[in-house]
């Protein structure tokens, strides 16, 4: 079986958002979240969407129902689309979060890579 290589990414990492115009955000790359998601009041400003489905998320806060969407995105030259979970990241440093259904296209993770 022939091995592709993966593309190595750091903890945080620079995503291209391709929407009426394309737009650079740093993102939280995280192996614990199931699911990616964006800040909802971040998509709603770069108009993206509609939303194709929902989700059932399990967190802290316990079990909570989101909106999802479906966006192309580049991350370090890999272009594909994607489904994010829309999200209140208010709070939150990071308005995106990289979660395990983006990471197993193809991307390993080392702490010591930066952006």
């Amino acid at each position: 079986m022939k091995m592709t290589p993966r593309i190595m990414l750091g903890l945080v990492e620079d995503v291209i958002i391709h929407a009426d115009k394309e737009t650079e955000v740093k993102a939280k790359i995280d192996t614990g979240a199931t699911y990616s998601s964006i800040d909802i009041r971040f998509a709603a400003k770069l108009k993206l969407g509609p939303i194709t489905d929902t989700i059932r998320i399990k967190n802290a806060n316990g079990m909570n129902l989101r909106p999802v969407i479906l966006t192309k995105i580049t991350i370090k030259g890999k272009e594909f689309e994607a489904k994010f979970s829309l999200a209140d990241r208010s709070n939150l440093k990071y308005k995106m979060l990289i979660g395990v259904d983006i990471l197993k296209r193809g991307f390993q993770i080392d702490p010591a890579e930066k952006a």
